[in-house]
Protein backbone atom coordinates (compact mmCIF):
# COMPACT_ATOMS: atom_id res chain seq x y z
CA UNK A 1 0.00 0.00 0.00
CA UNK A 2 1.36 3.39 -0.70
CA UNK A 3 1.73 6.29 1.86
CA UNK A 4 -1.50 8.36 0.06
CA UNK A 5 -3.43 4.77 0.83
CA UNK A 6 -2.53 4.62 4.46
CA UNK A 7 -3.73 8.37 5.44
CA UNK A 8 -6.35 8.39 7.93
CA UNK A 9 -10.20 9.40 7.08
CA UNK A 10 -10.00 12.35 9.12
CA UNK A 11 -6.59 13.66 7.41
CA UNK A 12 -7.67 13.19 3.95
CA UNK A 13 -10.71 15.46 4.05
CA UNK A 14 -8.50 17.85 6.08
CA UNK A 15 -5.53 18.25 3.72
CA UNK A 16 -8.18 19.30 1.07
CA UNK A 17 -9.56 21.87 3.69
CA UNK A 18 -5.83 23.47 3.88
CA UNK A 19 -5.42 25.50 0.93
CA UNK A 20 -5.77 28.90 3.04
CA UNK A 21 -6.19 27.62 6.99
CA UNK A 22 -4.04 25.65 9.27
CA UNK A 23 -5.46 23.50 11.83
CA UNK A 24 -4.25 23.89 15.47
CA UNK A 25 -1.24 21.22 16.09
CA UNK A 26 -2.02 18.91 13.05
CA UNK A 27 0.86 18.06 11.03
CA UNK A 28 -0.50 18.69 7.59
CA UNK A 29 1.19 19.81 4.12
CA UNK A 30 1.87 24.05 4.06
CA UNK A 31 -0.54 25.98 1.98
CA UNK A 32 2.42 26.21 -0.83
CA UNK A 33 2.51 22.29 -1.07
CA UNK A 34 -0.87 22.29 -2.51
CA UNK A 35 -1.42 22.71 -6.19
CA UNK A 36 -3.22 26.01 -6.87
CA UNK A 37 -5.80 24.15 -8.74
CA UNK A 38 -7.20 22.70 -5.70
CA UNK A 39 -8.60 26.21 -4.42
CA UNK A 40 -11.72 26.34 -2.48
CA UNK A 41 -14.52 29.32 -2.15
CA UNK A 42 -12.28 31.72 -0.02
CA UNK A 43 -14.25 32.76 3.83
CA UNK A 44 -14.69 35.87 3.07
CA UNK A 45 -17.75 34.15 0.69
CA UNK A 46 -19.26 32.49 3.76
CA UNK A 47 -22.00 33.80 4.27
CA UNK A 48 -24.10 33.26 7.88
CA UNK A 49 -28.17 34.15 6.72
CA UNK A 50 -30.10 37.02 8.11
CA UNK A 51 -31.77 35.24 10.96
CA UNK A 52 -31.76 36.47 14.02
CA UNK A 53 -29.29 34.73 16.25
CA UNK A 54 -28.19 34.81 20.03
CA UNK A 55 -24.71 33.37 21.18
CA UNK A 56 -23.74 32.35 24.37
CA UNK A 57 -21.90 30.46 26.93
CA UNK A 58 -22.64 27.24 29.47
CA UNK A 59 -20.04 25.69 31.70
CA UNK A 60 -20.23 21.64 31.68
CA UNK A 61 -18.15 19.93 34.14
CA UNK A 62 -15.40 16.68 34.00
CA UNK A 63 -14.75 13.88 36.62
CA UNK A 64 -12.13 15.53 37.46
CA UNK A 65 -13.66 18.24 38.89
CA UNK A 66 -12.67 20.74 35.80
CA UNK A 67 -14.88 22.96 34.56
CA UNK A 68 -14.97 24.04 30.65
CA UNK A 69 -17.24 26.20 28.52
CA UNK A 70 -19.46 25.12 25.90
CA UNK A 71 -20.27 27.89 23.41
CA UNK A 72 -24.16 27.76 21.68
CA UNK A 73 -25.64 29.96 18.83
CA UNK A 74 -29.91 30.03 18.59
CA UNK A 75 -31.09 30.46 15.17
CA UNK A 76 -34.23 32.26 15.21
CA UNK A 77 -34.30 32.33 19.15
CA UNK A 78 -37.87 33.75 19.71
CA UNK A 79 -39.38 30.03 17.93
CA UNK A 80 -37.33 27.86 20.59
CA UNK A 81 -40.44 27.08 22.33
CA UNK A 82 -42.94 26.67 19.39
CA UNK A 83 -45.32 24.61 19.98
CA UNK A 84 -46.54 24.59 16.45
CA UNK A 85 -42.87 24.05 14.90
CA UNK A 86 -40.49 22.50 17.40
CA UNK A 87 -37.00 23.76 17.44
CA UNK A 88 -33.74 21.44 15.91
CA UNK A 89 -31.26 20.74 18.10
CA UNK A 90 -27.78 20.01 15.85
CA UNK A 91 -24.97 17.95 16.18
CA UNK A 92 -22.20 18.13 14.31
CA UNK A 93 -19.63 15.95 13.02
CA UNK A 94 -16.05 14.64 13.92
CA UNK A 95 -15.26 14.60 16.49
CA UNK A 96 -14.15 18.11 17.06
CA UNK A 97 -15.62 19.60 13.62
CA UNK A 98 -17.73 22.28 14.85
CA UNK A 99 -20.56 23.49 13.27
CA UNK A 100 -19.70 26.09 10.96
CA UNK A 101 -20.56 23.93 8.07
CA UNK A 102 -24.08 22.91 9.37
CA UNK A 103 -25.14 26.73 9.54
CA UNK A 104 -26.62 26.52 5.97
CA UNK A 105 -29.44 24.85 7.75
CA UNK A 106 -31.16 28.22 8.60
CA UNK A 107 -31.57 28.76 4.56
CA UNK A 108 -33.17 25.68 3.94
CA UNK A 109 -34.93 24.96 7.04
CA UNK A 110 -37.57 28.15 7.42
CA UNK A 111 -39.39 29.07 10.47
CA UNK A 112 -37.90 26.72 13.12
CA UNK A 113 -35.43 27.80 15.28
CA UNK A 114 -32.22 26.10 15.34
CA UNK A 115 -29.85 25.38 17.98
CA UNK A 116 -26.37 24.86 16.87
CA UNK A 117 -23.37 24.40 19.50
CA UNK A 118 -19.71 23.44 19.06
CA UNK A 119 -18.46 20.20 20.99
CA UNK A 120 -16.31 20.74 23.72
CA UNK A 121 -12.60 20.44 22.08
CA UNK A 122 -13.31 22.21 19.41
CA UNK A 123 -14.88 25.78 17.03
CA UNK A 124 -15.65 28.37 19.83
CA UNK A 125 -15.85 26.03 23.02
CA UNK A 126 -13.13 25.29 25.05
CA UNK A 127 -10.54 22.56 24.62
CA UNK A 128 -9.04 20.82 27.56
CA UNK A 129 -5.72 19.05 27.07
CA UNK A 130 -6.35 15.85 28.35
CA UNK A 131 -7.52 13.54 26.10
CA UNK A 132 -9.77 11.66 29.55
CA UNK A 133 -12.18 14.01 29.52
CA UNK A 134 -13.59 13.73 25.64
CA UNK A 135 -16.37 10.83 25.81
CA UNK A 136 -19.22 9.78 23.69
CA UNK A 137 -20.57 9.33 27.12
CA UNK A 138 -19.49 13.39 28.48
CA UNK A 139 -21.05 14.36 24.91
CA UNK A 140 -24.17 12.83 25.41
CA UNK A 141 -24.26 14.41 29.06
CA UNK A 142 -22.70 17.66 27.70
CA UNK A 143 -26.06 17.76 25.20
CA UNK A 144 -28.29 17.00 28.31
CA UNK A 145 -26.78 20.07 30.44
CA UNK A 146 -27.24 22.73 27.05
CA UNK A 147 -30.86 21.18 27.49
CA UNK A 148 -31.25 21.81 30.87
CA UNK A 149 -29.72 25.34 30.91
CA UNK A 150 -31.55 27.01 28.06
CA UNK A 151 -34.91 25.49 28.70
CA UNK A 152 -35.17 23.17 25.54
CA UNK A 153 -37.94 20.61 26.28
CA UNK A 154 -39.64 19.73 22.73
CA UNK A 155 -37.39 19.41 20.03
CA UNK A 156 -36.46 17.21 17.38
CA UNK A 157 -32.64 16.06 16.66
CA UNK A 158 -30.57 16.44 14.07
CA UNK A 159 -26.97 14.80 13.77
CA UNK A 160 -24.70 14.70 10.65
CA UNK A 161 -22.12 12.39 10.79
CA UNK A 162 -20.04 11.87 14.17
CA UNK A 163 -23.52 13.64 15.19
CA UNK A 164 -25.67 10.85 14.57
CA UNK A 165 -24.02 8.50 16.53
CA UNK A 166 -24.20 11.18 19.13
CA UNK A 167 -27.89 11.73 18.70
CA UNK A 168 -28.49 8.33 18.66
CA UNK A 169 -26.30 7.19 22.01
CA UNK A 170 -28.13 10.51 23.17
CA UNK A 171 -32.20 8.76 22.37
CA UNK A 172 -30.66 5.45 24.15
CA UNK A 173 -29.25 7.43 27.30
CA UNK A 174 -32.64 8.76 27.85
CA UNK A 175 -34.36 5.44 26.52
CA UNK A 176 -32.32 3.87 29.32
CA UNK A 177 -33.21 6.04 32.24
CA UNK A 178 -36.90 6.26 31.48
CA UNK A 179 -37.61 2.20 31.40
CA UNK A 180 -40.54 2.17 33.30
CA UNK A 181 -41.96 5.37 33.33
CA UNK A 182 -44.88 7.03 31.76
CA UNK A 183 -44.09 9.94 28.98
CA UNK A 184 -45.10 13.37 30.80
CA UNK A 185 -45.80 16.27 28.99
CA UNK A 186 -43.58 18.51 30.73
CA UNK A 187 -40.24 16.35 30.74
CA UNK A 188 -37.98 17.09 28.29
CA UNK A 189 -38.44 14.95 24.85
CA UNK A 190 -37.25 14.77 21.85
CA UNK A 191 -39.72 14.02 19.47
CA UNK A 192 -38.26 12.98 16.37
CA UNK A 193 -34.51 12.36 14.66
CA UNK A 194 -32.46 12.46 10.97
CA UNK A 195 -29.23 11.02 11.43
CA UNK A 196 -27.80 12.16 8.61
CA UNK A 197 -24.79 10.11 6.82
CA UNK A 198 -23.95 8.36 10.25
CA UNK A 199 -22.97 5.12 10.23
CA UNK A 200 -23.16 2.52 12.88
CA UNK A 201 -19.57 0.80 12.35
CA UNK A 202 -17.10 3.25 12.10
CA UNK A 203 -14.31 -0.04 11.44
CA UNK A 204 -15.83 -0.42 8.81
CA UNK A 205 -16.33 3.16 7.22
CA UNK A 206 -12.58 2.81 7.85
CA UNK A 207 -12.62 0.17 5.64
CA UNK A 208 -14.81 1.58 3.09
CA UNK A 209 -12.93 4.39 3.00
CA UNK A 210 -9.67 2.18 2.40
CA UNK A 211 -11.69 0.60 -0.72
CA UNK A 212 -13.13 3.82 -2.05
CA UNK A 213 -9.54 5.51 -2.24
CA UNK A 214 -8.07 2.20 -3.84
CA UNK A 215 -10.77 2.80 -6.46
CA UNK A 216 -10.11 6.13 -7.13
CA UNK A 217 -6.28 5.51 -7.65
CA UNK A 218 -7.06 2.60 -10.79
CA UNK A 219 -7.73 5.33 -13.42
CA UNK A 220 -4.33 6.68 -12.75
CA UNK A 221 -2.31 3.67 -11.88
CA UNK A 222 -1.85 2.55 -15.84
CA UNK A 223 -3.71 -0.59 -15.00
CA UNK A 224 -5.95 -1.88 -17.72
CA UNK A 225 -6.89 -5.97 -17.45
CA UNK A 226 -8.35 -5.74 -21.29
CA UNK A 227 -4.93 -4.14 -22.43
CA UNK A 228 -2.52 -7.74 -22.67
CA UNK A 229 0.49 -5.11 -24.63
CA UNK A 230 2.76 -4.49 -21.32
CA UNK A 231 5.14 -2.48 -23.61
CA UNK A 232 2.59 0.39 -24.91
CA UNK A 233 1.97 0.90 -20.70
CA UNK A 234 3.15 4.54 -19.72
CA UNK A 235 3.82 4.77 -16.39
CA UNK A 236 1.89 7.15 -14.64
CA UNK A 237 2.55 9.19 -10.82
CA UNK A 238 0.96 8.26 -8.25
CA UNK A 239 -1.27 10.66 -6.76
CA UNK A 240 0.11 12.99 -3.83
CA UNK A 241 -1.90 13.70 -0.92
CA UNK A 242 -3.84 16.66 -2.18
CA UNK A 243 -4.47 15.51 -5.05
CA UNK A 244 -5.71 12.20 -3.52
CA UNK A 245 -7.65 14.07 -1.34
CA UNK A 246 -9.41 16.65 -3.59
CA UNK A 247 -10.14 13.71 -5.71
CA UNK A 248 -11.92 12.03 -2.67
CA UNK A 249 -14.08 15.13 -1.92
CA UNK A 250 -15.39 15.66 -4.87
CA UNK A 251 -16.13 12.05 -5.42
CA UNK A 252 -17.66 10.87 -1.84
CA UNK A 253 -17.64 13.48 0.44
CA UNK A 254 -18.94 16.80 -1.10
CA UNK A 255 -19.46 16.50 -4.80
CA UNK A 256 -19.15 20.46 -6.02
CA UNK A 257 -16.28 21.90 -7.98
CA UNK A 258 -14.83 23.99 -4.88
CA UNK A 259 -14.64 23.32 -1.23
CA UNK A 260 -17.68 25.41 -0.08
CA UNK A 261 -15.80 28.24 2.48
CA UNK A 262 -18.51 26.96 5.28
CA UNK A 263 -17.48 23.18 5.39
CA UNK A 264 -13.37 24.15 4.91
CA UNK A 265 -13.82 26.91 7.63
CA UNK A 266 -15.02 24.01 9.91
CA UNK A 267 -12.28 22.28 9.01
CA UNK A 268 -10.01 25.13 9.69
CA UNK A 269 -11.17 25.02 13.46
CA UNK A 270 -11.07 21.52 13.86
CA UNK A 271 -10.07 20.35 17.44
CA UNK A 272 -6.75 18.63 17.98
CA UNK A 273 -6.88 16.45 21.01
CA UNK A 274 -9.47 14.58 20.58
CA UNK A 275 -10.41 14.01 16.78
CA UNK A 276 -11.41 12.06 13.99
CA UNK A 277 -12.61 8.82 13.54
CA UNK A 278 -9.48 7.42 15.47
CA UNK A 279 -11.22 9.32 18.27
CA UNK A 280 -14.16 6.82 18.26
CA UNK A 281 -12.26 4.08 15.99
CA UNK A 282 -13.37 1.37 18.20
CA UNK A 283 -17.36 2.52 18.51
CA UNK A 284 -20.23 0.31 16.74
CA UNK A 285 -23.97 0.94 17.56
CA UNK A 286 -25.64 -1.57 20.54
CA UNK A 287 -28.98 -1.56 20.96
CA UNK A 288 -30.49 -0.60 24.27
CA UNK A 289 -31.77 -3.45 26.48
CA UNK A 290 -35.15 -5.21 26.14
CA UNK A 291 -36.45 -2.77 29.02
CA UNK A 292 -35.92 0.25 27.95
CA UNK A 293 -38.46 2.79 26.88
CA UNK A 294 -39.42 3.42 22.97
CA UNK A 295 -37.20 5.81 21.27
CA UNK A 296 -38.08 8.20 18.86
CA UNK A 297 -38.94 7.84 14.99
CA UNK A 298 -36.03 8.37 13.07
CA UNK A 299 -34.94 9.28 9.32
CA UNK A 300 -31.34 7.44 8.29
CA UNK A 301 -30.08 9.67 5.32
CA UNK A 302 -27.06 9.15 3.31
CA UNK A 303 -25.84 10.76 -0.24
CA UNK A 304 -25.74 8.38 -3.03
CA UNK A 305 -22.19 8.24 -3.06
CA UNK A 306 -21.59 8.98 0.25
CA UNK A 307 -18.18 7.54 1.68
CA UNK A 308 -20.70 6.14 5.09
CA UNK A 309 -22.13 3.26 2.46
CA UNK A 310 -24.97 1.71 2.57
CA UNK A 311 -23.66 -0.96 4.79
CA UNK A 312 -22.45 1.04 6.90
CA UNK A 313 -26.19 2.77 7.82
CA UNK A 314 -28.09 -0.71 7.71
CA UNK A 315 -27.09 -1.44 10.75
CA UNK A 316 -29.24 1.13 12.43
CA UNK A 317 -32.18 -1.23 11.46
CA UNK A 318 -30.82 -3.58 14.33
CA UNK A 319 -30.38 -1.21 17.16
CA UNK A 320 -33.01 1.01 17.11
CA UNK A 321 -36.07 0.25 19.29
CA UNK A 322 -38.97 1.97 16.90
CA UNK A 323 -40.76 0.58 14.83
CA UNK A 324 -40.68 3.99 12.85
CA UNK A 325 -37.64 3.70 10.63
CA UNK A 326 -37.35 5.61 7.41
CA UNK A 327 -33.94 5.47 5.19
CA UNK A 328 -33.64 8.13 2.59
CA UNK A 329 -31.16 8.02 -0.44
CA UNK A 330 -29.91 11.90 -1.59
CA UNK A 331 -29.35 11.39 -5.65
CA UNK A 332 -26.20 12.89 -6.94
CA UNK A 333 -25.03 13.62 -3.31
CA UNK A 334 -22.39 12.49 -1.09
CA UNK A 335 -21.59 13.05 2.65
CA UNK A 336 -22.45 16.53 2.84
CA UNK A 337 -26.13 16.76 1.02
CA UNK A 338 -26.57 19.94 2.61
CA UNK A 339 -23.78 21.91 1.14
CA UNK A 340 -24.98 19.77 -2.32
CA UNK A 341 -28.48 20.20 -2.76
CA UNK A 342 -29.79 22.32 -0.06
CA UNK A 343 -32.78 23.41 -0.85
CA UNK A 344 -33.91 19.81 -1.55
CA UNK A 345 -32.04 18.37 1.39
CA UNK A 346 -34.06 21.03 4.01
CA UNK A 347 -37.61 20.13 2.31
CA UNK A 348 -36.96 16.57 3.06
CA UNK A 349 -35.44 17.39 6.58
CA UNK A 350 -38.45 19.81 7.36
CA UNK A 351 -41.24 17.91 6.15
CA UNK A 352 -40.04 14.89 8.15
CA UNK A 353 -39.99 17.06 11.71
CA UNK A 354 -42.91 18.02 10.65
CA UNK A 355 -44.89 14.68 10.80
CA UNK A 356 -44.03 14.69 14.47
CA UNK A 357 -44.45 18.39 15.50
Amino acid sequence: MTDSLSLSLFYLLLVTALHIHHVHSFTTPTSSSIPSSLSRVSSSQSSLKASTANEGTIPVPRSDGSTHQLSYRIARPMSLSSRQAAPIVALHGGPSLPSDYLYPLEDVVPYRSILFYDQLGCGKSDEPNDISLYSIEDSVADLKALLKKLGVRRFHLYGQSYGGILAFEYMKSVACENREEEDDDDDVKCLSAVLSSAPTDVPQIEKDFERLTKELTLPLSGDDDDDDDDDDETPIATPNDAELAELFRVNHQCRLPEMPAPLADAYANAGSVWRGTDAICDYVARAPPDDASRMPSSMILRGEYDFVSEDSVEGWREVFNTPFLRYKTLEGCSHHGLLEKGQVYGEIVDSYFAEYD
